[in-house]
């Protein structure tokens, strides 16, 4: 009498041992992950478990160990629901702020510049990209003069970002006295995690007391244009009080990681006069990526839907939001709450552009309004009703919400939440309307498989 016992073969060894290898890790670090990745990541060792499996152990971390801390933070003392928020991440609270937005990319040069040439003696510079370029070289010269006038000037830029630069650029910054790393670079250990977590943020920061940031990278196209083409629209802003301190603090942070050796004491300052200025924001630093313990950005994002009685009004170059922001958005709006979706009709990520479609779709339907305008526009803002507005790095994207390292800024003044929302309506001039016709069922699939990788992208 023949026993039947089930064949079990060496490739479903190695895809059970994938999947127990996903499970176990997951468990052992607590990594918290949105349905469709973690669906992908299974659905990838069962199909194909010699690559996927690799490709786990090398990007699949999403949250780095972080150090616990006690904060001694009281529910409800905060003057917006969103700084009580944003203080249970362990973060700081929203304090004043002289700040100034700026309109165009000529502004923000000059911004720029001046926080260049205002530093006394400290630098500090966080870029994703340093254009090898009229601008950039421009910027790098300047960060020169100020090592030549005794100011200690560090930069900070992405491994991603860096590739472009050739080593002569690397050599260069070096002559000139300016400190550098590269974070997180490709070929290289030098960094905690995985090599897909990216550092985006972009930031400049003088002496702890001014900050220049928003979603410029420093290079020709964010504020000159290149090749006779206008520069792309985009947000920037500049301002001073004790929020430039903790974006000085989350810098440091970044540069120990990528392997830069802390900054010795700072001189005494002379006292600031930023407080003098007659109209202050309220204003409040907020970081997000793998060193936060929330997800601070898309957990804000999707407290102010459930928040926000009357509009929203959001500007992004990329829009492949995940399940938990999409459902949101759109429960926002079918309770009657008014959102205007600005984006570009063509941006210069193809692969964001397609992938977008399937949730544009699905908000459509629920009432959202979108505006496709005609230029690349790599701006980022969010502006809730008149008492919240959210600006800096962050693209409204899976990547860029749950695995880059961003900052942002939060502002609660009312006459900069109006200069938000009066910049993002006038892009909505000559804008088109989305187009929400079904896809044809081979496009369909395209789009379905794309997004379940498009947080990877």
């Amino acid at each position: 009498m023949e026993t039947w016992f089930p064949r079990v073969t060496v490739h479903s060894l190695v895809i059970l041992v994938s999947i127990l290898i996903y499970i176990l890790t997951t468990r052992v670090i607590g990594e918290r992950r949105p349905p469709s990745i973690a669906i992908a990541w299974v659905l990838g060792m069962v199909a194909m478990p010699y690559v996927a499996l690799p490709m786990y152990l090398m990007f699949g971390r999403r949250k780095l160990p972080r150090k616990k801390h006690s904060p001694e933070f009281v529910r409800g003392r905060g003057l917006h629901w969103a700084e009580d928020l944003i203080q249970s991440f362990d973060l700081k609270e929203a304090s004043d702020a002289a700040v100034q937005l700026h309109q165009d990319g000529a502004e923000s040069a000059a911004s720029l510049f001046e926080t260049i040439q205002r530093a006394r003696f400290r630098l500090d510079v966080c870029t994703y990209i340093l254009g090898n370029d009229p601008f950039g070289l421009d910027a790098m010269r300047r960060m020169g003069r100020c090592v030549e006038r005794g100011v200690a000037v560090r930069l900070l830029l992405d491994g991603v970002g860096a590739i472009q630069l050739p080593r002569a650029f690397f050599a260069e910054l070096k002559s000139m006295g300016i400190q550098t790393q590269v974070f997180s670079p490709l070929l290289a250990r030098r960094t905690q995690g995985p090599r897909n977590l990216r550092n985006h943020r972009k930031m400049v920061i003088a002496d702890r007391e001014r900050l220049w940031a928003g979603g410029r990278n420093i290079a020709a196209e964010y504020f000159i244009g290149v090749r006779g083409q206008p520069a792309w629209r985009d947000l920037s802003f500049d301002l001073e009080g004790p929020v430039a301190g903790d974006a000085a603090a989350q810098f440091e942070a970044d540069w120990v990681a990528a392997g830069g050796a802390p900054a010795p004491a700072e001189p005494n300052a002379a006292p600031s006069t930023w407080a003098q200025i007659a109209r202050l924001c309220r204003a409040q630093f907020l970081p997000s990526g793998p060193d936060q313990t929330e997800d601070t950005v898309h957990a804000l994002l999707i407290d102010a839907c459930f928040h926000v009685r009357d509009r929203i009004l959001a500007v992004t170059p990329y829009f492949v939001p995940d399940a938990g922001l999409e459902t949101a958005m759109r429960l926002a709006a079918r309770r009657g709450v008014k959102i205007d979706l600005v984006l570009p009709v063509k941006s210069n990520h193809v692969l964001a552009d397609f992938a977008r479609n399937r949730a544009l779709r699905s908000l459509h339907e629920a009432g959202v309004a979108i505006h496709l305008v005609p230029f690349m526009n790599h701006a980022k803002a969010v502006v809730c009703d008149e008492s919240l507005a959210i600006t800096g790095s962050v693209n409204l994207d899976s990547r860029s919400l749950l695995l880059n390292y961003e900052s942002a800024v939060v502002l609660y003044g009312a006459a900069e939440i109006s200069w938000l929302a009066g910049w993002i309506e006038a892009l909505k001039a000559g804008a088109t309307a989305f187009d929400a016709r079904p896809p044809n069922v081979f496009r369909d699939i395209c789009e379905g498989l794309l997004l379940t990788v498009a947080y990877q992208l």
